[in-house]
């Protein structure tokens, strides 16, 4: 029996300039990442994703375009013996963001579920600063991408 975990992450670029990313703590650690989250029983990617940005961000979004699906093998970080697959959307908010943004990495007391989102410039982007394997292989994708 195969068990996936399916993540769904919007790419949110502003002015062609910076991409948005998340900073969180969850299970005991610090992660960066991209914004989005697990898909739900019952959902499809783009419905996960919209709903999502309005738990995270209090915000409604449109998907632009897919960017990028898993095709290779990753283990789930935090659930044994799941199988990871990540869908990645540019995305384009259509209502304002209703978090701060800041401009310091973990910019929040250290406890289970805090979140602060940052602006990173997009020539600037750096898969180091990612923490988990598929967001580091997107960072570099972006890097290279020209719409």
């Amino acid at each position: 029996m195969s068990i996936f975990n399916i993540r769904v992450y919007g790419l949110l670029i502003n002015n062609h300039k910076e991409i948005l990313v998340t900073d969180e703590f969850r299970f005991g650690k610090e992660m960066t990442k991209f914004p989005g989250g697990g898909l739900i029983w019952g959902e499809g990617t783009i419905n996960c994703l919209k709903r999502e940005c309005r738990e995270e961000m209090g915000c409604e979004i449109e998907m632009i375009k897919h960017f990028y699906t898993t095709d290779f093998f990753q283990p789930a970080a935090f659930y044994e013996k799941q199988q990871l697959i990540s869908i990645y959307y540019f995305i384009r908010n259509i209502s304002p963001l209703s978090v701060s943004i800041s401009k310091n990495k973990f910019d929040f007391e250290k406890k289970e579920g805090a979140q602060s989102f940052r602006w990173i410039t997009l020539s600037k982007l750096n898969a180091e600063e990612f923490t988990f394997p598929i967001d580091k292989i997107v960072c570099e994708m972006l890097r290279n991408y020209s719409p």
